[in-house]
C-alpha cells in the first residue's frame, strides 16, 4: 500500500496543507516569473558583452522552477503513517529540508557564477 492512501487526515489538516501548497508553488512560480524577466531584460537593455549574465538568471529562474517542481513532489509525501517499533499507528511529517538543501546550493552557485561573469566584464 502507498504511503499516501495510508494519510487520515481532517477537514482542517487538509485545508491547512492545501493553502501551504498554493504559498509555496506560487512563491517558487513568481521567483522563476522574476529571474526570467530579469534575464529579458537584461538580454533586451544591455550589450552582448552582457548576455552571459541574462542567461545566467535563465538559467537560475529554470532551476527555481525545477526546484519548485521537487518541492510539490515531496510535499506529496510529507504525511504518512507507519507503524512504530510498539506495533502501535504512528503518524510522521517529513520537512522539505532537501529542497532547502538544493535550493541554497542552487543559489549559491549562481551568485558565485554572477561574481565571476561580472569580474570578468571588468577585464
Amino acid at each position: 500500500m502507498h504511503r499516501a492512501s495510508s494519510v487520515v487526515l481532517t477537514n482542517s489538516e487538509m485545508v491547512e496543507i492545501r493553502a501551504a501548497q498554493r504559498t509555496f508553488e506560487g512563491a517558487y512560480i513568481r521567483t522563476a516569473l522574476g529571474q526570467f524577466s530579469f534575464a529579458l531584460v537584461i538580454l533586451k537593455i544591455f550589450t552582448s558583452e552582457f548576455y552571459s549574465i541574462g542567461a545566467l538568471f535563465a538559467l537560475y529562474g529554470t532551476g527555481i522552477l525545477l526546484t519548485g517542481l521537487l518541492r510539490r513532489q515531496q510535499g506529496n509525501k510529507q504525511f504518512f503513517s507507519e507503524i512504530g517499533e510498539d506495533g502501535l499507528d504512528q503518524k510522521r511529517f517529513r520537512t522539505s529540508g532537501n529542497v532547502v538543501v538544493v535550493l541554497t546550493m542552487l543559489s549559491v552557485a549562481a551568485y558565485g557564477s554572477l561574481l565571476a561573469l561580472t569580474l570578468k566584464l571588468g577585464n
